[in-house]
């Protein structure tokens, strides 16, 4: 295939994929807002205010924007006005929340305003984007999604190398038909609570970026 028909066949699949996104999204949000309702009322009284947790994410190209979740953990905080570390702000109504994922649906939001897409690179944090090789870069050449390629490998039960890989694998392989199996996975694997073993980014070792391999031990192999 000509460069071309290349660039005019991924950009008829990146059209596709977005009005699958806004399709779908607004379904989603239409079908489901008793639950959305239901589980801003627990959070609001189990979690306290406010209920909509923002915070600035990258996204495409390593843009900024604001991404949307449910609170997951409470503000409590020291005798010096600090808050307390992540773990001891959590409770098991927290752990529920987000074994399920019910604190992701406000990403619905994100998906029909185009921040995200529904299945694609999670969005991490921006003080991470130094931190990435080049190569770890390419994750951001996609809109982030809700769910993504890492999250039905592993999830959390893998490494940050591993998780990279597998965010440029979606990048150079993804088409509508890889969305669709991804996302009947993140369903059945959600129900079943696979690879959940805590928030992301909450009890998560922090990415410090990857060690460049030593030259040295090249030669000695």
């Amino acid at each position: 295939m000509s460069p071309r028909r290349d660039r005019r066949a991924r950009a008829a699949q990146d059209t596709a994929k977005r009005v699958f996104d806004v399709v779908a999204s607004l379904s989603a949000l239409f079908l489901l807002s008793p639950l959305i309702l239901v589980v801003a009322v627990v959070v609001r009284l189990k979690l306290g205010t406010p209920v909509i947790y923002k915070q600035e994410r990258p996204g495409l190209h390593g843009e900024p924007f604001t991404i949307y979740k449910f609170r997951s953990m409470l503000d409590t905080t020291d005798e010096h006005g600090e808050l307390l570390p992540s773990e001891e702000r959590t409770t098991a109504f927290s752990e529920r929340l987000r074994a399920l994922s019910l604190d992701e649906l406000p990403e619905l939001v994100n998906v029909l305003k185009g921040d995200m897409s529904l299945v694609g690179p999670r969005p991490l944090m921006m003080e991470y984007l130094p931190r990435y090789s080049a190569e770890q870069a390419r994750r951001h050449d996609v809109r982030p999604g809700v769910t993504g390629l890492a999250q039905v490998n592993g999830r959390n039960a893998i490494s940050w190398e591993q998780k990279f890989a597998l965010d440029v694998e979606y990048v150079d392989e993804h088409d509508l038909r890889m969305d669709l199996d991804i996302l009947l996975r993140t369903v059945s694997i959600v129900v079943r609570k696979e690879g959940v073993n805590h928030g992301e980014n909450v009890h998560m070792t922090e990415f410090m970026g990857t060690e460049a391999p030593d030259p040295e031990d090249d030669q000695a192999a």
